[in-house]
């Protein structure tokens, strides 16, 4: 495990590369003896800069949630990072690629939470029942580590990736909805790139969120009502840059979309 000093310095690094936009090394590179648990220390040291700066926490994002990318990291569970105010986007914006190191998207379902939810032992059950609606979103990831050399534990110290949120235009509630059933069609500029449906994601979106909630447990940390929880790409990520239209049609859910310059 890294010592209090080490920790610090790499959450500093990282809010460093972030504002400078020039990455770091990855960070297994340099200390291979870092734990999964040494990266959340040092990404709550990271929001906890932010926080003192001003910024606020307005929800949380999971990432991991396929089979195919916990197998590439050599990982059995998802990972979480924070969203913080300054990184909201809605639907139209326009996002400046200029404030960004090395840009992908992936495509989303949104919970706007109207209960706080704590763990341990969450069920899908409960997180539909403090779910206040859905919307479809696009997240922005980036990474502060070069080339996205990462593993596990880079990503996790690294805020999970997590770069910009663009939100839909609507909120549906989630009564009737089968989350598993909903499709999605991903577009770049104009061009069909992907599809998918919720069932992509730990095959229930929600279960995701249950997942998420008992893992913050383990911080003692719990999801409060308000927040927004990212649950889980429907897609693998896709490279963008300055000049692209970025388009998730979503069944039932409706259209997020984003251009980027």
């Amino acid at each position: 495990m890294l010592d209090e000093r080490i920790i610090e310095e790499l959450a500093g690094e990282l809010i460093k590369a972030e504002e400078e936009r020039k990455p770091v090394e990855p960070i297994t590179e340099r200390y291979p003896e870092i734990t999964t648990d040494d990266a959340y220390k040092i990404q709550l040291k990271v929001v906890k800069i932010k926080e003192e700066r001003g910024e606020k926490i307005v929800g949380k994002k999971i990432g991991l949630t396929s089979k195919q990318m916990q197998e590439l990291l050599g990982v059995y569970e998802p990972d979480y990072g924070h969203i913080m105010d300054v990184m909201m986007r809605f639907e139209g914006d326009f996002i400046d690629t200029s404030n960004l190191i090395q840009p992908r998207v992936e495509a989303e379902i949104a919970f706007i939470l109207k209960e706080s939810l704590e763990g341990p032992g969450v069920t899908v059950g409960e997180v539909l029942k403090a779910t206040e609606g859905v919307m479809p979103a696009i997240e922005v990831i980036d990474s502060r580590v070069r080339d996205w050399k990462i593993k596990i534990q880079d990503t996790v110290a690294d805020n999970a990736s997590i770069g910009r949120v663009i939100l839909g235009g609507r909120i549906t509630p989630v009564e009737n909805l089968d989350l598993r059933l909903i499709g999605m069609v991903f577009k770049k500029n104009g061009r069909i790139i992907s599809t998918s449906a919720g069932a992509a994601v730990l095959g229930n979106p929600a279960q995701a969120v249950a997942w998420l909630t008992n893992k913050l447990a383990e911080y003692g940390v719990k999801l409060k009502a308000g927040e927004i929880v990212l649950s889980g790409s429907l897609i693998s990520a896709v490279d963008v840059k300055s000049g692209d239209f970025i388009e998730a049609e979503f069944d039932r859910l409706g259209t997020v979309s984003a251009y980027f310059g």
